[in-house]
């Protein structure tokens, strides 16, 4: 005959008190966590969302007032916006792939060479120097008498322009010094890819003949596809994003802001120097509706390749 033991009323209470008591310690662990995300993550995010339907300026904050949509429907009447956001895309659209095909093919190479180590560390250095440094850098090489310029000279007898302060190349140019930095960043990504892909694959490629390219396109690129999605949506964001390098190249250029405006350039010519803080808060949630949407449309192309 079984018999049924039913544990205690004592030792009922003293299990439920000692799993209010774990529970209670947890919460107190992630309190501070839990306090910079509200504080200084998504408080900041709330307010400028309710900012931005205001007229509001640190100027003059008591005559902060409701207006609606108003700031969201200037900003697309707006040129130097719309200058923005054509120049944001156009950057975006050059970068983001070039960046992407570089780090690829720099991943593939450095993985079959002796010294991986010495070549990521060297391509990714660029990556976490200064931004003021790298502008300064190619701030000499792209003079018009600068190192670029000197070669085309000796090689094609051509006389280069002066790129920061041409608006033909200006915009070019920062492209360039973008993907020089991002490049290596990326490539790291794909060398920690390239370290799952199974060897048995490129075995069985080899005993059907394939060399080289073959292999590369048949075997590495298509095993690489979720990392590529991956690298191109980071890319994209940080396109979208990109600030600081236009900020110091464009401070030292006698161009136009206009020729090298970017959508948070002008977000903080508008919120920091003329003080709109309404209306710079709409551009940001506008930047972050477009980048959300682009990110989502990644994300279906991913799902359509996995289905």
């Amino acid at each position: 005959m079984a018999v049924s033991v039913q544990p205690s009323r004592a030792w009922r209470s003293r299990f439920r008190r000692s799993t209010v008591d774990q529970a209670l310690a947890g919460y107190l662990f992630i309190l501070p966590a839990l306090v910079e995300l509200f504080v200084f993550l998504l408080g900041p995010i709330v307010y400028a969302f309710v900012v931005s339907f205001k007229h509001f300026s640190y100027l003059d904050p008591l005559d902060a007032h409701f207006i609606g949509v108003q700031n969201y429907i200037h900003l697309f009447q707006d040129p130097v916006f719309l200058r923005a956001l054509w120049n944001t895309t156009l950057y975006a659209l050059v970068v983001v792939p070039v960046q992407t095909a570089l780090a690829m093919l720099l991943a593939v190479v450095v993985n079959r060479i002796r010294g991986k180590t010495v070549f990521r560390i060297i391509y990714y250095l660029p990556s976490i120097t200064s931004t003021v440094g790298v502008a300064v850098i190619f701030g000499f090489l792209f003079q018009p008498n600068g190192l670029l310029n000197r070669l085309l000279f000796l090689t094609l007898h051509v006389q280069g322009p002066d790129y920061f302060n041409s608006p033909m190349f200006a915009l070019p140019a920062i492209m360039v010094v973008a993907i020089w930095t991002t490049a290596g960043q990326f490539m790291i990504i794909y060398l920690a890819a390239l370290q799952d892909i199974p060897t048995e694959l490129y075995e069985a490629a080899a005993i059907d003949g394939a060399e080289g390219w073959q292999i590369l396109r048949s075997v590495t690129v298509p095993m690489l596809k979720r990392t590529t999605f991956l690298v191109v949506v980071l890319g994209m964001i940080g396109a979208f994003q990109v600030f600081d390098l236009v900020y110091v190249i464009s401070g030292n250029s006698s161009l136009p802001q206009q020729d090298t405006m970017t959508v948070v350039l002008d977000l903080f010519e508008k919120g920091f120097r003329t003080m709109q803080m309404g209306y710079a808060s709409a551009m940001g949630f506008v930047l972050f509706a477009i980048i959300l949407v682009l990110t989502l449309i990644q994300q279906l192309f991913l799902g359509r390749e996995d289905s």
